[in-house]
């Protein structure tokens, strides 16, 4: 992948897939690097699911038997100097189930990829899955974009899905304007 939003959507596609209601993806620019975290309350995996995790040719999907996200993210962390940690408790365990993933990166490495567009990815991710509620949260040492759809969804109402063109575009510019403010 060219670019570190594709890695944000690729990780937390998995929390939709794990049937979490609510995730929150968070990135932090501090210094030299770049803080990645994505924590859901899906069903979450078992010691021996995340001690598989690094292997591509093991997967919790059902529609084919490799899985190259977590792979990739570790390699493109590692690459620029920094590492991956995933910490999950499975729903057989535990009420308080899901899954954190949280990555640390050498931003000003040669190796670290472009950030890409966020804004895209939030709107991909709401558009995919609008039932879920995500917190996303993006610190620079200029400011901060938050966006969380909860506080959305308590304004328009639950009859109107925020997958609507009209929804969609509104959060695009609100991501934007909050994005323009802290160039």
């Amino acid at each position: 992948m060219f670019e570190f939003s594709l890695y944000v959507l690729d990780i937390t596609m998995n929390s939709v897939r794990a049937g979490a209601d609510k995730i929150s993806v968070s990135l932090t620019e501090e210094g030299d690097w770049l803080y990645f975290t994505v924590s859901d309350n899906g069903c979450g995996m078992t010691p021996e699911q995340v001690e598989k995790l690094g292997n591509p040719f093991f997967t919790t999907r059902k529609t084919r038997n490799v899985g190259l996200g977590i792979p990739f993210l570790k390699m493109l962390a590692e690459m620029t100097g920094g590492e991956v940690q995933i910490h999950s408790v499975h729903e057989s365990i535990s009420a308080e189930h899901g899954t954190t993933t949280s990555a640390r990166f050498g931003r000003n490495h040669i190796d670290f990829v472009p950030l890409g567009d966020m804004v895209d990815t939030v709107k991909t991710l709401i558009h995919g899955s609008p039932e879920i509620d995500f917190v996303y949260t993006h610190k620079t040492e200029n400011g901060e974009v938050a966006l969380d759809t909860s506080e959305i969804r308590q304004i328009l109402g639950e009859d109107i899905s925020l997958a609507e063109p009209e929804i969609l575009s509104w959060i695009e510019g609100n991501l934007r304007e909050q994005y323009d403010a802290i160039q």
